[in-house]
């Protein structure tokens, strides 16, 4: 049985911060946001591994899946 696909790590609060170039509200790039429908699931796992720093960064709270396994 194939895993459910990861889902995006968007929370509807879109805003490019200029510094850093990531959204406030999910900390992707734009290439990254654009290409998720598309994205294979091994780069979706990299991208949610790489948020928890990018958030930091960011000054934002941490970011859980919504299911229940981990990237």
């Amino acid at each position: 049985m194939k895993p459910d696909p990861l889902p995006s790590p968007c929370i509807q609060l879109c805003k490019i911060d200029a510094q850093t170039q990531l959204c406030l509200g999910c900390a992707r790039r734009l290439d990254e946001i654009a290409g998720w429908g598309q994205a294979s699931e091994d780069f979706k796992r990299l991208v949610w591994a790489q948020l928890p720093a990018r958030r930091k960064q960011l000054g934002l709270p941490p970011l859980t899946l919504s299911r229940e396994a981990a990237p």
